[in-house]
């Protein structure tokens, strides 16, 4: 049978390690042949967590990753691997996943034909700011309408959630470019389509996120999304959808009317009039899942828009940085 692999990108990930491990050995081998966690050199309890179970189950294997970058942990994690594995399962260790979860990516790729499989992530939380950060998360008004976020649809894609690979064609397009803090999966899909890989929505199979807690991380992360999406555009020039144009317009529309506002006060208006909005859809949730916690959806969305905004912005500005690092002769 063809054989699979699972890959765990990681870096301080003891609180979700080990149960995450635990959970995939539960698969008998002709379903994951082997697991291999790609760990960023973690300073917690991680790397004793994967010591500890590959005693217990060799197919578990720990590999240096001394970038740290969660693109350049798979792609050492990738040359690691025996020729006989031919399909290859990305595992975050911060999510919670169904427990049929590879058998399923296994069977919508070879149903579908497909190169790649993404699947649809639905952000949960527990606390107060991050119950309201997973559900804009979800929403169309705070990711755009991305088909893997919102849901209910399956179907042949530019980019998703990144699931699994056929092995041969994630060398053939040269992986991740380890260059990348953010968004080296969408770039990777533009250089897997372009090669003629076909990308499958499975939107059945859901990957259960646990965003960011506090609104500070919130908009560090949504900072490094949008440099990520214009470093992406700067290397290869692939026309913008309108959602990812929205919050870069947004930034420079808001800019224009705190300068504006020096000379009238009308000026002041349009972020009024943006945050009233906003406000109004915090609101609403809140009344309708009967939430509290909801009501801070409207930070939560002036934060992921302002900060992806400005992200994109800065990089776009700075210009598309010199690589550092190759891997693969696609990778430039």
């Amino acid at each position: 049978m063809p054989r699979t692999a699972v890959i765990i990108p990681t870096f301080n990930e003891e609180a979700h390690i080990g149960g995450l491990l635990d959970q995939l050995v539960q698969q008998p081998e002709a379903v994951i042949a082997e697991i291999i966690v790609a760990d960023g050199r973690s300073i917690d309890a991680t790397r004793a967590i994967v010591g500890e179970r590959s005693m217990r189950d060799p197919r578990i294997r720990l590999v240096d990753n001394p970038q740290r970058l969660q693109a350049s942990g798979v792609n050492l994690a990738v040359k690691a691997l025996p020729f006989a594995i031919v399909r290859i399962v990305r595992i975050d260790a911060h999510s919670r996943y169904p427990e049929d979860y590879v058998p399923r990516l296994i069977d919508a790729m070879d149903r579908n034909e497909a190169d790649s499989v993404v699947v649809r992530l639905d952000s949960i939380g527990g606390g107060a700011t991050q119950r309201a950060i997973a559900a804009v998360s979800n929403s169309r008004i705070g990711t755009g309408g991305s088909a893997h976020r919102v849901g209910g649809y399956s179907g042949f894609v530019d980019h998703g959630h990144h699931a699994a690979f056929r092995r041969s064609v994630f060398e053939a397009a040269g992986g991740y470019d380890p260059n990348f803090e953010a968004n080296e999966d969408a770039e990777l899909d533009v250089r897997i389509r372009r090669m003629g890989g076909r990308i499958w929505l499975a939107g059945d199979i859901e990957v259960g996120y646990f965003p960011r807690t506090t609104l500070t991380g919130l908009a560090r992360q949504y900072f490094r999304y949008g440099s990520g999406r214009a470093r992406t555009w700067l290397k290869h020039r692939e026309a913008l959808r309108l959602r990812q144009m929205a919050a870069p317009a947004l930034v420079v529309t808001m800019a224009l009317a705190l300068i504006l506002a020096l000379f009238t006060p009308w000026a002041l208006l349009i972020p009024a009039a943006y945050l009233a909005i906003l406000t109004v859809y915090g609101t609403a949730l809140a009344i309708r899942r009967r939430s509290a916690c909801l009501l801070l959806a409207a930070p939560a969305l002036t934060v992921m828009h302002i900060a992806w905004g400005a992200g994109f912005i800065h990089r776009l500005l700075l210009g598309r940085p010199k690589a550092k690092v190759r891997y693969g002769a696609a990778v430039q």
